[in-house]
């Protein structure tokens, strides 16, 4: 077997620029000697789970990412544990995860500094086969080796990591790529001739295939066909000869693939094979064909069905082997149903199956009595049923998963409700008071909570009967916990409800009308996740609407209703852009020059308007900066980071190396300018300022295109939101001053500082989700797992590194969510409000979104819907734990941020 890592099927069938097919060889195969098709991988389209649905026929959980998909979380059979010896050479990657625990098998690695992205890696490919064929030499001179290559069930596996790693580095259109495919039929040519000039007995078979293809921006992960579809190649002993065929007949028809629908696209007509019989098949399905040749049993879990069309057989023989790979697939469906009923208190089973054995009984008849038609037909149907028998169990507690799991969310957002009106509205003190000293009250949340441990016990009991995971126990325990929590507080609930029926319908359509607005804006950032062009027209109406209302606030103040127009309108393109972001080295240049233009331009604002009472609360110069020339060291640091993109980008590209001297500089300039705005004057502005400075060079490092661009224009979005709640501060004043001392004092009364929450301040977090929103989908679709971009890290390290790499690009993708994070920050210091008591309406919020996501969950339908939904889901809920960590991290930058009063300051009317 040769596994050509990243290889896609489009680049391996088409032809180049010139006409002439890129793969000789394997076309001459495919023509003369053996069959094609394509090979449908499933998501994640990563090496190991690909690797491990050709090799052990299973798709693998992706909790092998725990590990770093290098190491086993659960050891699982496999081709090679079957076979009586396995020769492999490649990646290091790779090739341990199935010999390094295998006793019979000889292999070698390359070591990990070989894999350097600003190489041409071809010569990764060059290197196994020459381990190979000096093997192949060596047991000339040694009979015990030459024995062992002489034994029948020899697996030879040959990892070529070349084409992935030139995809990664030089995108899949590049000639080094293209040139890679030529390379990897140069060594399968070799590899043929190598073993046939060895064996002399024609009983050897070949497979030739990839684990999964490469997306035009050099990544793969998702289901996007570019990286499901990859090439399949068999010939030699027990493989069929090729069948004329019809560019519209496939060998598959009528077959449902693991993404439940037909693959019966037509081969393009460029591909040139448009007379032969195509045969696509599961990923999974090579490791039965793979048995199949070598006369050995299907690993045991694989759920790969046998396609018939690539193996020359007897019709008796055909219906064996497909027998066969039945018995192995309901054998893993009855001991799935075994463990279920042993466990259960009460069994449902799975109706179609239950009397398998009747079917096993009939296929015997029909096989004894030659009818091998029949024999093969319900053999297909019943190993159809077994599958559909796995997937039953795999989805037993569905519904009990379901209830628990919703009643859960539905209780964690109403004890946030309860704990935010309680801890920050003014019903703290109008309703606490109420029930103080109250026994009664006591003596009920005692009871409440004893039914909720009894309860919770129950629950448990019969959950352990059942021998259920731990993850049930703490769903169901943890559904129970929040609910004894909300009727604990029932005194609370009901002085709350009381104090909403004696007030006048005016505040109740209030109250209606700002969940209207929630649940809209709520459902449209659900919506942006399969949309993200619905930003553009939220910028551009949003930018209308608020510069409107700003104008008509205050028409000598029109200078800032532009800006804020001007600033959303800007921001609004970056989701008309292409997902995949071109390299464009110049714009990441011109971003540098443009994030020091707002700096200069914010630097200019802080120190020109301090007089003016407009200003005053955001320009505040109380401490100086602790470094002499921050700001000038600031736009230096940015001014170096844009000439060393140029510069390290350049070299890497004419060169193929990234110079250590450019290396050394890079992390230097990032390593400082992360920790310089911590030195800037506390003022609002002043700190924002050098905190948009502070992590623009590092952005622009990580940089490759109009990303850079969408940096800068995110920080004069988020200027325009400080201005916009500025400007109602401002306007509100003169009532403030001259409203009412029990007013003020009602403002007043949480804090010297802060004041209570109240219904219109629901806008901040909507605003923040949607901004916070909007640094995912503004350069991409962080939704995918191929959108992380892996060559923004080249100028810090080319040599594959995955965890340092993958750190580096999530570190990337928080810098904007940090920027949000400390405009956020700013705003509720600047309008006096509990910044904890915002977060718990962000985490409300999200919580919404992620229980409408988990009900869009997809089991069904395409791997591409599956897997996007999958990653919506747990996108939404991890982002209440990116939000509290970068609330801390931020927290170094904002907490010392002042905002100075106005002349006649809240602390004067007081």
């Amino acid at each position: 077997m040769i596994a050509a890592d990243g290889l896609r099927a489009d680049k391996f069938y088409e032809p180049d620029a010139d006409g002439e097919y890129r793969a000789p060889f394997l076309r001459s195969i495919i023509r003369e000697r053996g069959r094609w098709g394509v090979s449908h991988a499933r998501p994640p389209t990563e090496s190991r789970p690909g690797h491990v649905a050709i090799i052990a026929g299973f798709y693998e959980d992706p909790s092998a990412v725990t590990k770093g998909w290098k190491a086993n979380p659960v050891e699982f059979d496999s081709v090679f544990n079957r076979s009586s010896h396995t020769i492999s050479f490649g990646s290091p990657d790779i090739v341990p995860i199935f010999c390094g625990a295998l006793p019979h098998s000889t292999w070698n690695t390359y070591p990990h500094e070989f894999e350097d992205f600003a190489t041409d890696a071809s010569f990764l490919d060059e290197w196994s086969f020459d381990q190979f064929q000096s093997l192949i030499n060596k047991s000339n001179n040694d009979p015990n080796l030459k024995k062992l290559l002489q034994r029948d069930g020899l697996v030879i596996f040959l990892h070529l990591l070349g084409c992935d790693s030139n995809g990664h580095a030089h995108r899949p259109f590049s000639s080094i790529y293209l040139n890679n495919v030529k390379v990897v039929d140069r060594i399968a040519e070799n590899m043929y001739n190598l073993l046939e000039d060895y064996f002399k007995d024609n009983r050897t078979a070949y497979i030739f295939t990839a684990d999964h293809g490469m997306s035009d921006k050099g990544s793969h992960g998702d289901g996007h066909p570019s990286n499901t579809d990859t090439p399949l190649v068999a010939w030699g002993a027990g493989v069929r000869f090729p069948k004329p065929g019809s560019s519209s007949s496939h060998g598959d028809e009528g077959h449902r693939f693991v993404d439940e629908h037909l693959h019966d696209t037509p081969t393009p007509h460029d591909w040139g094979l448009y007379g032969l019989e195509r045969v696509d098949v599961n990923q999974a399905d090579i490791a039965p064909l793979m048995s199949t040749l070598l006369a050995l049993p299907c690993p045991a879990n694989s759920v790969g069905t046998l396609p018939l069309d690539y193996i020359s057989l007897a019709e008796a023989e055909e219906v064996e082997a497909v027998v066969a790979n039945t018995k192995q697939i309901l054998n893993q469906f009855i001991r799935k149903s075994q463990i279920k009923q042993s466990n259960s208190l009460h069994f449902r089973p799975f109706e179609p199956l239950a009397h398998y054995s009747s079917i096993l009984d009939q296929i015997d008849d029909l096989i004894s009595s030659k009818d091998y038609k029949a024999a093969l037909k319900l053999s297909e149907n019943l190993r159809d049923l077994a599958l559909e028998g796995l997937n039953y169990f795999q989805t037993y507690d569905w519904f009990m998963l379901m209830a628990v799991i919703t009643l859960g969310y539905i209780g964690w957002m109403v004890h946030l409700v309860l704990h935010v009106l309680q801890s920050y509205t003014s019903h703290k003190n109008s309703l606490s008071n109420k029930r103080s000293g109250d026994k009664i009250t006591e003596s009920g949340r005692l009871m409440v909570y004893v039914c909720g441990c009894f309860l919770m016990v129950a629950a448990s009991t019969i959950l352990f009967l059942e021998h259920s995971p731990p993850l049930y126990h703490v769903y169901t325990a943890m559904t129970i916990f929040l609910w004894t929590r909300i009727f604990g507080e029932y005194l609370f609930i009901r002085e709350l409800w009381m104090d909403l029926v004696h007030r006048d319908c005016k505040f109740i359509f209030k109250i209606l009308a700002t969940c209207v607005v929630a649940i809209v804006v709520l459902e449209f950032l659900v919506h942006s996740f399969t949309e993200r062009r619905l930003y553009t027209w939220c910028f551009l109406i949003t930018g209308v609407l608020a510069s409107s209302y700003l104008f008509h606030l205050n028409k000598r103040r029109y200078l800032v209703a532009i800006y804020v127009w001007i600033a959303c309108s800007f921001l609004s393109i970056f989701t008309l852009m292409p997902a995949e972001i071109p390299d464009n080295t110049s714009l990441v240049v011109a971003s540098g020059a443009m994030a020091i233009l707002v700096g200069v331009a914010a630097r200019w604002l802080d120190f020109h308007h301090e007089a003016d009472r407009y200003w005053n609360c955001i320009t505040n110069h109380d401490m100086e900066a602790r470094i002499p020339m921050l700001f000038q060291l600031q736009v230096f640091l940015v001014g170096l980071a844009s000439a060393m993109v140029w510069l390290s980008t350049s070299h890497r590209t004419k060169n193929r190396e990234l110079l250590p001297l450019h290396q050394m500089i890079n992390w230097s300039v990032a390593g400082v300018s992360l920790i310089l705005p911590l030195f800037s004057p506390n003022g609002l502005l002043s700190r924002l300022t050098s905190i948009f400075l502070g992590f623009a060079p590092t952005f622009l490092l990580l940089s490759i295109g109009y990303e850079a661009a969408f940096y800068s224009s995110l920080g004069l979005v988020l200027m325009a939101w400080i201005l916009f709640e500025n400007s109602l501060i401002y306007m509100s004043k003169p009532a403030l001053s001259a409203g009412p001392r029990k007013a003020v004092d009602h403002k007043a009364s949480l804090d010297q500082k802060l004041r209570h929450l109240e219904l219109f301040d629901v806008r901040i977090p909507l605003v923040f989700l949607v901004l916070f929103n909007v640094a995912f989908f503004g350069t991409g679709n962080f939704a995918s797992i191929a959108s992380f971009e892996i060559s923004s890290v080249y100028r810090f390290i080319t040599v594959f590194s995955p965890f340092l790499m993958a750190a580096m690009l999530i570190f990337k993708l928080f810098i904007p969510f940090m920027l949000v994070i400390c405009a956020f920050s700013a705003i509720t210091k600047l309008i006096r409000l509990p910044r904890l008591g915002c977060y718990f309406l962000v985490i409300l919020f999200s919580d919404v979104m992620t229980i409408h996501f988990f009900f869009l969950v997809k089991t069904t339908g395409s791997w591409m819907e599956i897997g996007n939904s999958i990653s919506h889901f747990g996108i939404v809920s991890a982002q209440v734990v990116f939000v509290l960590l970068l609330f801390a991290l931020t927290n170094i930058f904002t907490k010392d941020i002042q905002i100075r009063p106005d002349g006649s300051s809240a602390r004067k009317a007081v």
